[in-house]
């Protein structure tokens, strides 16, 4: 963006505006002239430049984002061994899904709950309610043959996932 063209204070604060969601985002942004030819290898040999950092990761962001923005359309409830295998950092196989409430599609926030029914986490979904309801307790090299197509291996990802403190 051009920060020097002149363009008064509106131009600044939508590059400032666009900065602070880049931030929130999990992201760095340079804000450099854009009259210089080639703006970033400029910053790159000492050009001036402003650098407003990010305080976490994008996956971090990420996890904040589906741990507190989502209403969940569903749950999962686990068995023991799935609940172990996400607290140590794994993602949830078709194998470890014990139980399948609501009517969500993919992508959608779900609750994930231990054998109890106490919460353990939140996680996107791989597929939709009525396809993780097939291929719940089974593995996932049967996932093709149950749903007729090749999908993920796993009905939340790990990084899609984000546990309670226990």
């Amino acid at each position: 963006a051009n920060a020097d063209a002149g363009v008064g204070t509106g131009g600044m604060a939508t590059k400032l505006a666009a900065a602070q969601i880049a931030r929130s985002a999990g992201c760095a942004t340079v804000i450099a002239s854009g009259l210089t030819l080639h703006p970033l290898k400029a910053v790159a040999e000492g050009a001036r430049a402003t650098l407003i950092t990010a305080p976490a990761t994008p996956l971090a962001a990420w996890k904040q984002w589906i741990a507190g923005s989502m209403a969940p359309g569903g749950s999962l409830t686990l068995d023991d061994g799935a609940v172990r295998a996400l607290r140590s950092g794994k993602s949830l196989l078709p194998s470890g899904v014990v139980a399948v409430s609501g009517a969500f599609e993919k992508g959608e926030s779900l609750r994930l709950l231990d054998p109890t029914g106490a919460v353990v986490g939140v996680g996107l979904a791989a597929y939709p309610a009525d396809e993780i309801a097939l291929i719940r307790g089974r593995h996932s090299d049967e996932i093709e043959t149950l749903l007729g197509y090749r999908g993920p291996s796993v009905v939340i990802h790990r990084d899609d996932l984000v546990l309670e403190a226990r």
